[in-house]
């Protein structure tokens, strides 16, 4: 089940498509939907105060990348927009939300923060100097989070966190990229739970929203098993399947390339394994180390650590090699070991006709 922190029964319950209940209804003189103005009593928005204050001044121009921006806006401007929106002084419109709750607004500003919320406003017609549009599909505490943010850009974390799908709808469908980056930010930076993931990931692609869907589709592949047995999984299998077929091969290309890069990562282990090895070998035969080594040269007696790391193992082979009485490849296996080692420096050797290792020349020519 989707996390009750972020109210996502509306994506993995019963209902599965948040699109077809996300309705807009523009109301006025002329509608045949006559609409009851049952105002909520415990909304802040309804209960106007008795004595109407003082309005605050009308702003000068308001450009709507001021209002994209709430860092650009002054700390005194935002609480005075804010204030507005809370008291609703001289209010022109009416947003009616799904309990038939009424949340005042004004015409201008709504206009101004959101394009297509214009739009729509412009296609109502007043009644008693009140245009009337209709939000349904989400709950009457989003839209109110919604509105109070086209104002002055503020908002409370709790509610962002409570309504933080329904108002990523509400900022994609109304054009407000402000609160969207807001949505997608908090949901980016801890909000996403093994239980949402599956509803966030389909509204980020409704909302284009790509950089959050990359995000869930990564959780999907590195929490697969447990996200497989959510509720959330299961509703978008019914209603999506080609959805689950794409995460499906998703995990599957993810363990194949996991796969892959611990397959190379154990070959290239092995190479330098034989590199250390050879350089090794070229060290005794050439060099001598410590108690083994050429008959030309002179050892020394003091036990300083070597260099080379596997001197100490290939020491013991060499003395093995030189003192087993079988010695033929295939015969004993420290000395088919040998003989692959002197194989494959011969094959690797630049310098055949000055190299110390035994058999270098002859295997070259045999090579």
């Amino acid at each position: 089940m989707a996390s009750p922190d972020l109210h996502t029964s509306w994506l993995s319950s019963t209902v599965e498509s948040f699109g077809g209940s996300f309705n807009i209804r523009i109301e006025g003189e002329g509608s045949t939907d006559i609409v009851e103005f049952l105002e909520d009593q415990t909304s802040p928005v309804c209960n106007l105060p008795l004595s109407i204050p003082e309005p605050p001044p009308l702003p000068g121009k308001i450009h709507s990348r001021a209002l994209a921006n709430s860092d650009c806006v002054p700390k005194e401007t935002k609480d005075t927009w804010d204030r507005l929106f809370k008291e609703g002084f001289e209010a022109d419109v009416h947003v009616i939300t799904e309990d038939g709750s009424v949340i005042p607004a004004h015409y201008t500003l709504l206009t101004v923060a959101s394009p297509v919320l214009g739009n729509l406003l412009q296609q109502s017609k007043v009644s008693n100097g009140i245009k009337c549009i209709k939000i349904v599909g989400v709950s009457h505490g989003a839209v109110y989070v919604f509105i109070r943010f086209l104002y002055s850009a503020c908002y409370d974390e709790g509610d962002v966190k409570k309504f933080v799908l329904h108002l990523l709808v509400l900022s994609h469908f109304y054009s407000v990229p402000s609160l969207k980056r807001v949505c997608i930010n908090h949901l980016e930076q801890g909000w996403l739970t093994l239980d949402n993931v599956i509803d966030v990931l389909q509204l980020a692609r409704d909302c284009d929203a790509p950089r959050l869907a990359l995000f869930c589709i990564r959780m999907v592949v590195g929490n697969f098993k447990s996200i497989s047995s959510t509720e959330g999984w299961k509703v978008m299998r019914r209603a999506n399947p080609a959805l689950e077929q794409e995460l499906l091969e998703f995990v599957v290309e993810a363990d194949t390339r996991k796969q892959d890069r611990l397959k190379t990562i154990e070959e290239k282990k092995v190479y330098l394994q034989l590199h250390e090895a050879m350089e090794a070998l070229v060290h005794i035969c050439r060099d001598g180390c410590q108690t083994i080594g050429p008959r030309d040269k002179v050892l020394k007696t003091s036990h300083v650590a070597c260099s080379f790391s596997a001197c100490k193992g290939l020491e013991s082979l060499v003395r093995h090699f030189s003192s087993c009485k079988i010695k033929v490849p295939g015969g004993c296996v420290h000395c088919k070991r040998m003989w692959q080692m002197f194989e494959l420096h011969s094959r690797i050797c630049e310098e055949p006709d000055h190299c110390k290792v035994p058999l270098c020349r002859a295997s070259k020519w045999k090579f």
